[in-house]
C-alpha cells in the first residue's frame, strides 16, 4: 500500500472514532504546549539575563543589611558613611550608589494628593547603571547631593506595548494620569511637610520591553527620587529607624569589569567589617548571584511545567498504544484479508504506524496552537517569554510525531505477527 493511500486510510479511521481520537490528541496537545511554553520561557530568561548583565554592569556588587540580624549595639547598621568610606578608600570604583526607600509617603502637587508614594533617597551615581529612562528636565546631580537641595525627580511608569489580558485588572495610578495631562517640571511638590522643586520626570520603558530583570524604581502609587542627603535631613529623621537619618537600605557598587569582582568582594567586605566593629550585620553579594537566584526560581517553575508536559506526552503515548491495540483487535479479520491478498508484515506495520503518527501530527498541531496562545496571550510574565521560533515549533512537532511513531511500533508489530488463516476465521 502506498503512502497516500495509507494516509487516507489513517484519517478515515480517525474520523470513524472521533471521541477516542480527540481525547488522545488532547493529551498530546497539552504536552506539546507545555514543552513550547518551557522552551519560550527558558530562551526568554537567558536573553533577558544577558541583556540585564550588560545593562547593570559587569562588575556589580550589592551590599545590604542582613535580615533578622540582632545587633550587639556595636554597629549603626548600613549607613551613608559606609558609602562615603567606600568611595574614599576605593576611588577607582565606577559606581558607589547608596539608596534608601520609604513607603507610604504623602505627596501633593497643586490639587493632586496621594498618600502612598514610594520615596527614594539617591545620589547622582544612581543613574550610572540600569538607565533605561526617557527624561524631561534633568536628573539629580552632585551639587544637589552636596548641598542637600530640595529637588526631586518623578518616575513615570511606561505602560505596555502589547498589553496582556490580565493587565486590564490593574488600573492606571492617579499620579500617572496626572503626569500625562500636564508638564510638572519646575513646579513645586510637597513631600510630607517639605517643599521640593521638580527638576525632572523620567519615564520607564514599556514593561514588556524593559530590559531590566526587575524594576527597582517604581512601586506603590508612584515613585519620587530626592537627593539622599536631603532625604536624611527631612524624611529620614521623621522615619526614625535604627541608625538614625544616616541609615540606607542598599549600596550598589560597580567595579567596572567582571575580573575584579572577586577582589572587591573581599576588600569591600573587610572595610565594612572593620567599620561595623566585627558585627556581621550586612551581606556583600555578587549581583549576578542575586539575579541568578531569581532566574533559578523562574527556571524551577518552568521545569515544573515541563514535567507536566512530559507526563502528558507519556500519557498520550500510552493512549496511542491503547488506541492502536483496540483498533487492531477490531480489525483482525481485515488484517487477515489483506495478508491473504498479498500484504507483507511490513505493510501491516506501516498501516498502523501511519495511523498513530497521524494522531501524533494532529495532536502536535493543536499543541502548537495552544502553546502559541499560552506564550503570546496568557503568560503571567510576558516580558520573560521569547517569541515562539521555527526551531521550537519544529522540536514540538517532532516530539508529537515521535510519540505517535514510537508508541505504535509494538502494537503494529503484534498485528503483523497474526496468523492470516486464524485472522480470516475471526468473528
Amino acid at each position: 500500500m502506498r503512502l497516500p493511500e495509507l494516509g487516507r486510510t489513517a484519517f478515515v479511521e480517525i474520523r470513524a472514532h472521533k471521541v477516542r481520537s480527540a481525547l488522545t490528541c488532547l493529551s498530546l496537545a497539552i504536552g506539546v504546549a507545555a514543552v513550547l511554553y518551557t522552551l519560550s520561557q527558558t530562551q526568554g530568561m537567558a536573553a533577558r539575563y544577558a541583556k540585564f548583565i550588560e545593562l547593570s554592569g559587569p562588575g556589580r556588587i550589592r551590599i545590604e543589611r542582613k535580615q533578622n540580624y540582632v545587633s550587639r549595639g556595636l554597629s549603626k547598621g548600613l549607613t551613608w558613611e559606609d558609602a562615603v568610606a567606600l568611595r574614599k578608600n576605593f576611588p577607582e570604583l565606577y559606581m558607589v550608589s547608596p539608596v534608601v526607600r520609604r513607603w507610604g509617603t504623602r505627596v501633593r502637587i497643586g490639587d493632586f494628593k496621594e498618600d502612598n508614594i514610594l520615596a527614594w533617597g539617591v545620589t547622582e551615581e544612581w543613574a550610572r547603571r540600569d538607565w533605561v529612562y526617557e527624561t524631561q528636565g534633568r536628573f539629580i546631580n552632585k551639587t544637589d547631593v552636596d548641598s542637600a537641595a530640595r529637588t526631586c525627580v518623578i518616575i513615570q511608569p511606561g505602560g505596555w506595548v502589547k498589553k496582556p489580558w490580565w493587565a486590564k485588572y490593574f488600573t492606571v495610578t492617579p499620579l500617572d494620569k496626572f503626569l500625562k495631562q500636564r508638564s510638572v517640571v519646575g513646579k513645586q511638590l510637597q513631600i510630607e511637610d517639605h517643599l521640593f522643586t521638580i527638576v525632572g520626570v523620567i519615564t520607564e520603558p514599556p514593561r514588556d520591553r524593559d530590559p531590566r530583570w526587575f524594576s527597582e524604581g517604581y512601586g506603590g502609587k508612584g515613585t519620587v527620587l530626592v537627593p539622599i542627603t536631603t532625604y536624611q535631613d527631612t524624611l529620614g529623621r521623621r522615619w526614625g529607624r535604627r541608625g538614625g537619618s544616616e541609615y540606607v537600605d542598599t549600596i550598589h557598587v560597580d567595579t567596572g569589569d567582571t575580573a575584579s569582582v572577586g577582589i572587591y568582594l573581599n576588600r569591600v567586605g573587610m572595610l565594612l567589617k572593620s567599620r561595623h566593629r566585627g558585627e556581621k550585620d550586612i551581606e556583600v553579594k555578587d549581583y549576578r548571584d542575586v539575579i541568578q537566584g531569581a532566574m533559578k526560581r523562574m527556571r524551577d517553575r518552568a521545569m515544573s511545567i515541563l514535567v507536566i508536559g512530559i507526563v502528558a506526552v507519556l500519557a498520550s503515548g500510552i493512549g496511542i498504544m491503547n488506541v492502536t491495540l483496540a483498533t487492531i483487535f477490531s480489525r483482525i479479520r481485515e488484517i487477515g484479508i489483506r495478508r491473504a491478498l498479498g500484504a507483507t508484515r511490513l505493510d501491516i506495520i506501516a498501516q498502523f504506524v501511519v495511523e498513530a503518527t497521524a494522531l501524533g501530527a494532529i495532536g502536535g498541531l493543536v499543541g502548537t496552537g495552544l502553546g502559541w496562545l499560552l506564550v503570546d496571550k496568557l503568560a503571567p510574565d510576558p516580558e520573560f517569554m521569547a517569541p515562539m521560533g521555527a526551531v521550537s515549533v519544529a522540536w514540538a512537532l517532532l516530539i508529537a510525531l515521535g510519540t505517535g511513531f514510537f508508541f505504535s511500533l509494538y502494537p503494529a508489530w503484534q498485528a503483523s505477527r497474526l496468523d492470516p488463516v486464524e485472522s480470516l476465521r475471526y468473528e
